[in-house]
């Protein structure tokens, strides 16, 4: 009889680890240079790929689709080649045939997009201290969007990171994205701005 419920306990468990595994399933791109829209300067390359379907919002962000709600993710990863160690300060900007140029939304910020209730900003840009009231965010609030940002600060030779950067616009056909802030951690030297195509050539 023990010896029964020693087996039901080990399946139960061995159940309960498979559920567990398919439920969380990882989340891991592809090399930088294996997306047709991507760009090398310098020895380092850098993909961009903007996530428009059903599919792909599934596969990074669960049940949430930010397109639904006019936010725009353009997944970014970077490989570093360069014999150095670069610092990321990035900047992001969305930019279409019709000279539209388009910041990247803090993810922070993303978590209010479509809620009526927006955050409270002061002067200067400082924010707020968070009070306990603050639960009306809006239906993109799900950890994905804040776990999923690109957060890389540094990138050792030879290191890939990748992340979302999210724009509040439409995808328009003929557009690419602009990064800024890469430098040599060494010498604090910038690199050239980066012009990403987000069509396949």
């Amino acid at each position: 009889m023990r010896r029964i419920a020693i087996i039901l306990l080990s399946i139960a468990a061995l159940s309960v680890a498979v559920y567990a595994g398919d439920d969380k399933v990882p989340f891991k791109p592809g090399p930088a240079a294996s997306y047709p829209t991507h760009q090398t300067l310098d020895k380092i390359t850098i993909a961009a790929i903007p996530y428009v379907t059903e599919e792909q919002a599934k596969e990074a962000f669960g049940k949430v689709n930010p397109m639904k709600y006019g936010v725009l993710p353009v997944l970014v990863i970077f490989e570093n080649n360069t014999g150095k160690t670069l610092r990321l300060e990035l900047q992001a900007e969305y930019d279409d045939p019709g000279h539209r140029h388009i910041d990247a939304t803090p993810a922070s910020e993303v978590l209010y997009v479509g809620s009526s209730v927006k955050e409270p900003k002061l002067p200067g840009g400082s924010r707020p201290i968070p009070l306990p009231h603050r639960d009306k965010k809006g239906p993109l609030n799900t950890p994905e969007i804040t776990t999923r940002a690109f957060a890389a600060k540094m990138l050792p030779d030879g290191d890939s990171a990748f992340g979302f950067f999210y724009f509040q616009t439409e995808p328009v056909p003929g557009s690419k994205i602009v990064i800024s802030g890469v430098k040599d951690a060494q010498s604090g030297k910038d690199y050239f701005f980066f012009e990403v195509p987000l069509d396949k050539p």
